[in-house]
C-alpha cells in the first residue's frame, strides 16, 4: 500500500498491476494532471488502498506517535552508543516492517477477514521485493549486515525490543505520511477551486469589457482586453472533435462544404447547481436551449445566413454554455484554414479566411493550434500562421489529434516538443467518438453505455476511450513514467480532461497578466464617463422603467384635457352635422328637380303630361293646394329614410372614429411620438375598448329613437329654431355653389366660354341640337362639354337653393302647421329630435366608459405588461433617452468592472501570500 502512495507521491515505479487493470495507471496520471480535482472514472487498486488508509490513519498515527515516543526514549537510554550504526543497515526492511506492524495492529483489532487478507497481501509483496534487493547487494554489505544484526540481538539480550521500537516508529512515520499526503490532496483542491473562482471572475470582467466596448468606447478601453483562447486548424483537422470533446456534447455546425463561416465565441460556465445543461445565445434572445441539437441546427442556420459571395464574415456570434461538467473557459472557434479555393467557393476565400484568423489570434489571446498527427507538422497551416504571430511559441498550444493514426513512437516524438518547440507544449488526443459510440448517442443509447445519467455526454466517452488507447499501449505509459523521473514534471500530456485543465491554468495565468493594465484603463475611463455624464445631465439618474412611468403619465394628462373638451356637445354638433348632410340629400333627391340629377335625360322624348307627373318642380310647393298628396308624400317618404337609416349605427361608428382619430392624434403629438410600438398598443387598446361596446350602444340607440319613426311632435320653440338653422344651411349651400362655379368658371377661361357651353348642353337637352356636333360644329370638347354640365348644375342649384331661402322666411313657413310646404325646417325638427335622443346614450354607454377604461388599460399594458427587455427597447427609441441611458449604463458597467477587477486583483495578491 506504502508503495502504492510513494508512487502517487512520484518516488519510485509501481509494481506490476493485477489481473486486467493495466490502464489505471493512466488513471493516476490523469489524477496527478488535474490536481486533485473530481474526474469521472472507475475506482482503482490506488482509491482502495488510500480509502483503506484513511479507515485506520486515526488510530494509527495516535497510538503509533505514542508508542514510538517511549520506545524511543527507552532505546537512547539503553543503546546510546551503537543504536545510529545499526539501525541504518535495518532501513533497508522497512517496507516489510511498515506493513507486519500495520497487519499486527489491525489483527489485534476485531476487524473483518477481508481486511486482513488485504494486509496480509502487501506484507508478503513487500517482503518478495525486499528479498530481490537483498539479492541486488554486494556480499560484504550481507555479512556487514548480519554481523550487526548478530551484535545488536546479544547486546538486547535476544529481547528484540529495539526493532520492535523502530517498526512502530516506522508505522507512526507511515501513519504521519497518509496525513500529509491527504492534507497536500486538500491543499490542490482548495488551489484548483480558487484558480476556478478566479478565472470565472475574469472571464466575466471580460465579457464586460466586450459589452463596453462594444457599445463604443475610448481608445484607452478597447486597447485593453482580457486574452480568450482562440481554436485554429484547418479544415478536417479534428478542430471541431476537440471543441466538443471538451464541451461534452455534439453542438457545432458540420456539412460537406464550409459550414463554419462566422467566428463562434463560445463561453463554458461551470454551474454545479443547474438542473440541466443549456445553452444561451445572448444577441438573439431565444432563452435557454437545453437541446444541443437545437444548438447546432441554429449555429448553421447562422453560418449558412452569409452568402456565398462573401464567404465568411467577421461579426461573432456568441454561445454561453452553462453545465455542471465543463470548465469556465473561453473559446473562439473560428473559420478552418484551405490551402486552394474549390470551384464553386472566391478565389478570395483564402486569403480571407487568413485576415480573419489573423485578427483573433493577436495578443494577448492565447492560440490553440490544431494538428492532425497523420499529417507532417511542417505542413500545419495552424503551426505556420501561430509561428507568425507568435515566433517565440509564448502563448500557443500545439494539439495533435488522431494519434490513433499513427504509431505511438511517432506520437510520442510529436509530443516532446524536439522539432517544433512550444513553451506551452503540446496535448495529445483522440478525440473522435467510435462510430458505434456515435451511433448509440444518435439513438439516444449513449447514457446507458457509458454509465452516466447525462444523455448525449460524449465527454466521458471519449475519456475512456482514451484511457483504454493509452494504457494498451506501454510507450505512454513509459513516457509518462520517465519524464516524471527524471524532470519531476510531465513532458508528454494525454488526454482530452488534461488539455481543458491546462487550458484554465494557462487561461487564468494569462489572465493574470494582463489585470493591472485593464484596470488602469478602466479607471481611466470611468472618470471620463463620469465627468461627460455629471455635465451632460448632473448626475440625474434614469431608467426605463421611470421614462415609461413619466411618459405615460404625460400621455394621461393630454388624455384628461381632450376628454373634458370632448363630451355631450361636442358629440352633439359632430352628429347634427352629419344628419343635415342627409336631409340635404334627401332635398335634392326628392324636391330639388330630378333633372338636375339626370342631366342626360332628353326630355324631349317626354310629353308634357308625364315630365310634370314625374318631374314636378320644387318651385310648385308654395302654390300647391295643402290636401295635395304628392308632396305629402315626398315629405313622409324623407322622414322615413332619415329615421330609418340606421342612425345608431351611424352615429357610434361616428363617435367611435372620432374617439381614434384623437386618440393618434395625441399619440403623434405627445410624449409617446417617436415609440411606434406605444403607437400600436395604445391603437389596439382603444379599437378593443371601443369594439366591446359598440353594438351594445348601437342598439341602445336604435330603440331610443323607434318612437320617431311612426310620429314626430313639434313645439313652436323647435320649430322656430329649426327654421333658423335650416335658413342657414341653404344658405351654406349657396355659398358652396358659388365658390365651386366660380373656380370652373377659371378653369375653362372665364365665364363667357362656360356660359357658351352651358347654352349648348341646355339645348342638347331640349333636342334642338346633337350632342355629336359638339365638336364638329361647335369646338368644344368632351371634358369641356362636362364642366359646362357642372356649371349647369351648380347654377340651376343656387337657383333652387335661393328659391327656398325666400320660401323659408315667408310667413308660409312661420307656422309648424305648414310643415309640408316647409319640408327643410320639419326635417330639420327630426334631425335634432335624432341627435338629443342619439347623444344620451352615447354619453352614457361610450363616452363614459371609454373614458374610464382607457387610462387603465394602459395600465395593464404598458405599466405591468411590458418585461425589462421591451421596456428598455421603448426608451431607446428616444434618441436623446437612448444617450442618457447608454451613458448612465457604460458608467455602471465601468464601475462593476472597476469593482470586480480590484476584487480578482486583491485575490491574486492573497494567493501569492498563502504559503505553498
Amino acid at each position: 500500500m506504502y508503495r502504492l502512495m510513494r508512487y502517487a507521491a512520484g518516488r519510485r515505479p509501481l509494481p506490476p498491476f493485477y489481473g486486467r487493470s493495466r490502464p489505471s495507471m493512466y488513471n493516476i496520471y490523469l489524477y496527478r494532471q488535474i490536481g486533485g480535482a473530481a474526474t469521472s472514472r472507475g475506482i482503482s487498486f490506488t482509491s482502495g488502498a488510500k480509502f483503506l488508509a484513511k479507515m485506520v490513519r486515526v488510530p494509527a498515527a495516535a497510538g503509533g506517535a505514542v508508542v514510538a515516543g517511549i520506545a524511543y526514549v527507552n532505546y537512547q537510554v539503553q543503546e546510546a552508543a551503537s543504536y545510529t550504526q545499526k539501525k541504518i543497515d535495518q532501513a533497508t526492511d522497512w517496507i516489510t516492517g511498515t506493513a507486519s506492524s500495520v497487519k499486527d495492529g489491525i489483527e489485534s483489532l476485531d476487524t473483518p477477514q477481508w481486511l486482513k487478507g488485504l494486509f496480509n497481501g502487501y506484507a508478503s509483496g513487500g517482503q518478495q521485493n525486499s528479498r530481490s534487493e537483498h539479492d541486488a547487494n554486494s556480499s560484504h554489505d550481507t555479512a556487514s549486515k548480519d554481523s550487526a544484526k548478530q551484535n545488536s540481538h546479544n547486546e538486547n539480550g535476544g529481547s528484540g525490543g529495539g526493532d520492535e521500537a523502530v517498526l512502530v516508529g516506522t508505522a507512526a512515520a507511515a501513519a504521519n505520511s497518509v496525513l500529509s499526503d491527504d492534507d497536500a490532496e486538500e491543499r490542490v483542491a482548495a488551489t484548483n477551486a480558487q484558480m476556478m473562482l478566479l478565472t470565472r471572475k475574469m472571464i466575466e470582467i471580460r465579457n464586460i469589457l466586450q459589452e463596453i466596448s462594444t457599445g463604443g468606447g475610448s481608445r484607452s478601453l478597447t486597447r485593453v482586453q482580457l486574452p480568450s483562447i482562440v481554436v485554429v486548424g484547418s479544415q478536417s483537422s479534428g478542430k471541431s472533435s476537440v471543441l466538443e470533446a471538451i464541451v461534452g456534447h455534439e453542438f457545432l455546425p458540420k456539412g460537406n462544404n464550409m459550414v463554419t463561416r462566422r467566428p463562434i465565441e463560445l463561453t463554458l460556465i461551470n454551474s454545479p447547481d443547474a438542473a440541466a445543461e443549456y445553452g444561451e445565445f445572448p444577441a438573439l434572445k431565444l432563452g435557454k436551449i437545453t437541446d444541443f441539437a437545437q444548438i447546432q441546427k441554429t449555429l448553421t442556420d447562422l453560418n449558412l445566413a452569409i452568402p456565398d459571395s462573401e464567404a465568411v464574415s467577421d461579426d461573432p456570434i456568441r454561445l454561453n454554455i452553462y453545465s455542471p461538467h465543463v470548465p469556465d473557459l473561453t473559446l473562439i472557434d473560428l473559420p478552418g484554414y484551405i490551402q486552394i479555393a474549390a470551384a464553386d467557393q472566391p478565389e478570395f476565400l483564402k486569403s480571407k479566411i487568413t485576415s480573419l484568423c489573423d485578427k483573433y489570434i493577436a495578443s494577448p489571446n492565447i492560440i490553440v493550434a490544431i494538428s492532425a498527427a497523420d499529417v507532417d507538422l511542417a505542413n500545419s497551416t495552424a503551426l505556420r500562421a501561430a509561428k507568425r504571430v507568435d515566433p517565440r511559441g509564448e502563448r500557443t498550444i500545439g494539439v495533435i489529434t488522431k494519434l490513433d493514426l499513427v504509431d505511438p513512437s511517432r506520437a510520442i516524438d510529436l509530443l516532446q516538443n524536439r522539432s517544433y518547440p512550444l513553451q506551452m507544449g503540446y496535448v495529445g488526443v483522440v478525440s473522435k467518438v467510435p462510430s458505434t459510440l456515435a451511433t448509440r448517442a444518435s439513438s439516444g443509447l449513449l447514457s446507458r453505455f457509458s454509465g452516466s445519467g447525462d444523455s448525449g455526454d460524449i465527454g466521458s466517452v471519449i475519456a475512456k476511450n482514451e484511457e483504454v488507447y493509452f494504457g494498451r499501449h506501454p510507450v505512454f505509459t513509459r513516457a509518462l513514467t520517465d519524464a516524471d523521473d527524471l524532470t519531476g514534471q510531465q513532458q508528454v500530456t494525454l488526454g482530452v480532461i488534461n488539455l481543458r485543465n491546462k487550458l484554465m491554468r494557462i487561461l487564468e495565468r494569462t489572465m493574470a497578466k494582463n489585470l493591472q493594465p485593464a484596470c488602469d484603463a478602466i479607471h481611466q475611463e470611468l472618470e471620463e464617463t463620469a465627468y461627460q455624464f455629471k455635465v451632460e445631465y448632473n448626475d440625474r439618474p434614469i431608467t426605463a422603467e421611470s421614462y415609461l412611468a413619466q411618459s405615460l403619465d404625460s400621455f394621461k394628462l393630454s388624455f384628461k384635457e381632450f376628454a373634458g373638451k370632448f363630451g355631450r356637445e361636442q358629440v352633439r354638433a359632430m352628429l347634427k352635422s352629419e344628419l343635415d348632410q342627409r336631409v340635404l340629400d334627401l332635398l335634392a333627391q326628392r324636391y330639388w328637380n330630378k333633372l338636375d340629377e339626370d342631366p342626360d335625360l332628353a326630355l324631349g322624348t317626354l310629353d308634357d303630361a308625364t315630365i310634370k307627373s314625374i318631374l314636378r318642380p320644387v318651385s310648385e310647393l308654395p302654390s300647391a293646394p295643402s290636401e295635395d298628396v304628392y308632396w305629402h308624400r315626398q315629405l313622409d317618404a324623407c322622414v322615413s329614410n332619415l329615421t330609418k337609416s340606421g342612425v345608431g349605427r351611424t352615429s357610434t361608428t361616428l363617435v367611435s372614429n372620432a374617439l381614434s382619430g384623437e386618440m393618434e392624434h395625441l399619440v403623434n403629438s405627445g410624449a409617446f411620438k417617436t415609440h411606434p410600438y406605444v403607437k400600436t398598443i395604445v391603437q389596439d387598446a382603444t379599437m378593443e375598448i371601443l369594439n366591446s361596446r359598440f353594438y351594445s350602444t348601437a342598439d341602445q340607440v336604435e330603440n331610443c329613437i323607434k318612437p320617431y319613426k311612426y310620429e314626430v311632435e313639434v313645439e313652436d320653440q323647435e320649430w322656430s329654431k329649426s327654421r333658423e338653422h335650416a335658413f342657414a344651411l341653404l344658405k351654406e349651400e349657396v355659398r358652396q355653389c358659388e365658390a365651386a362655379y366660380y373656380k370652373l368658371q377659371r378653369s375653362v377661361g372665364g365665364g363667357k366660354k362656360l356660359s357658351q357651353v352651358e347654352k349648348f348642353v341646355e339645348k342638347s337637352r331640349r333636342g334642338l341640337v346633337k350632342m355629336e356636333d359638339a365638336n364638329e360644329i361647335y369646338g368644344f370638347s368632351q371634358a369641356l362639354i362636362d364642366k359646362g354640365r357642372e356649371g349647369l348644375f351648380l347654377t340651376k342649384r343656387a337657383d333652387i337653393l335661393r328659391l327656398r331661402m325666400q320660401a323659408l322666411k315667408s310667413k308660409q313657413c312661420k307656422s309648424k302647421d305648414s310643415k309640408y310646404y316647409c319640408p327643410e325646417i320639419f326635417l330639420d325638427v327630426v334631425a335634432d329630435k335624432l341627435t338629443q335622443t342619439a347623444v344620451l346614450f352615447l354619453n352614457v354607454e361610450l363616452l363614459s366608459d371609454f373614458y374610464y377604461h382607457l387610462p387603465r388599460e394602459l395600465d395593464a399594458r404598458l405599466g405591468h405588461g411590458l418585461g425589462p427587455q421591451k421596456m428598455e427597447n421603448f426608451a431607446k427609441e428616444n434618441a436623446k433617452v437612448r444617450r442618457h441611458l447608454e451613458l448612465q449604463e457604460r458608467k455602471q458597467k465601468l464601475e462593476l468592472a472597476a469593482e470586480k477587477i480590484e476584487s480578482v486583483i486583491a485575490m491574486q495578491k492573497t494567493r501569492r501570500l498563502q504559503p505553498a
